[in-house]
């Protein structure tokens, strides 16, 4: 039968899926760490752009060997590497890497506005993998571990204490969307989500059934969390303005006492960690840290996102797909 052909579908903010799409995601995430790829290899004959110009460990090592593992190839880009550098706009860069290449993953520490530039074509996929905004493929990584560990989200008592940045804000865009979830997040004053992301999680949670708090400080803790999560205070590529932000930022450390009204809670964690800053080091390498397994889904994760943002394209006879090269596209 006749290949039915799919244009690319992007994922630059979680904004841009529907509940439907958000839970298929992660219901694939959970399918992969669980059966793995096996004989299925749905970016065989696609290439894969990885193009980060900030430092990443994690993300960037998941989408390359998820690439890998699905069968298909990959093309990687330093911050130095591209004409943007020489003047090339950043339209153009797009127009000619959307003709060569089927997906493309990038890391900026700015606004997602480039990606979105990137984006105004239908046959390269563009994910974002993180911006100062959201990091979307966080967010999707962390739903995949706690549908692991618990076997659902829904219903779930999140505490989040730390930075409102962009890993709080895509974890704030995606759990407000699960019925039931109580998602309290713990601030620093000065530093807590934008008020855009604030209202929208607030807006979603309304719809959905769940709810969303935050405070600027550490006192009055609702008790009975399932999980604790925190981040590092010093985000990649950012800066803070006050030279003495770590004496905002000391009373936000979890730390064990966190525990002591929520004994059977997970920890979780984006990482890296600086331990004895954002956590200490009994928490991060003790029994209720989920925090490696939470790093060990990003492949998983990252193998459901390539998997659903491809393109699909009739094959060649002999079974080869079709590749972006010659479409004649404009």
């Amino acid at each position: 039968m006749p290949v039915e052909e799919r244009p690319a579908r992007h994922l630059i903010s979680l904004e841009d899926l529907s509940d439907a799409d958000l839970r298929a995601l992660v219901d694939r995430g959970v399918h992969y760490a669980v059966e793995g790829a096996g004989t299925q290899h749905p970016l065989e004959g696609l290439v894969a752009g990885i193009y980060f110009t900030k430092t990443s460990t994690r993300t960037r090592t998941a989408f390359s060997t998820a690439v890998l593992r699905l069968g298909g190839s990959v093309v990687t880009y330093g911050p130095g590497d591209l004409q943007t550098n020489t003047g090339e706009t950043a339209e153009d860069t797009g127009r000619i890497m959307s003709r060569m290449l089927d997906l493309l993953v990038t890391r900026t520490a700015g606004d997602p506005q480039e990606m979105r530039m990137w984006a105004r074509q239908s046959w390269m996929a563009v994910v974002n993998a993180m911006s100062s905004e959201e990091h979307p493929t966080q967010a999707l990584a962390d739903l995949t571990t706690l549908t692991r560990h618990f076997g659902r989200v829904e219903g779930l008592r999140v505490l989040y204490v730390g930075e409102g940045n962009n890993t709080a804000a895509a974890l704030a865009l995606a759990l407000s969307r699960y019925p039931d979830v109580r998602l309290e997040l713990r601030t620093p004053p000065g530093y807590g989500l934008s008020a855009a992301i604030a209202q929208t999680a607030r807006r979603q949670a309304s719809r959905s059934g769940a709810a969303v708090h935050e405070r600027h400080d550490m006192d009055a803790l609702p008790p009975g969390f399932d999980v604790i999560y925190t981040t590092r205070w010093q985000t990649t590529g950012t800066t803070k303005p006050d030279p003495r932000w770590h004496e905002t930022f000391a009373p936000f450390q979890v730390g064990q006492e966190l525990w002591h009204g929520s004994p059977e809670a997970v920890f979780m964690h984006d990482l890296p960690a600086h331990r004895g800053e954002e956590v200490t080091a009994d928490v991060l390498d003790g029994p209720m840290s989920i925090a490696f397994d939470q790093a060990e889904n990003k492949a998983y994760s990252a193998m459901a996102v390539l998997d659903w943002c491809r393109p699909v394209r009739p094959r060649h006879a002999d079974g080869r797909p079709r590749t972006a090269i010659g479409t004649g596209r404009t």
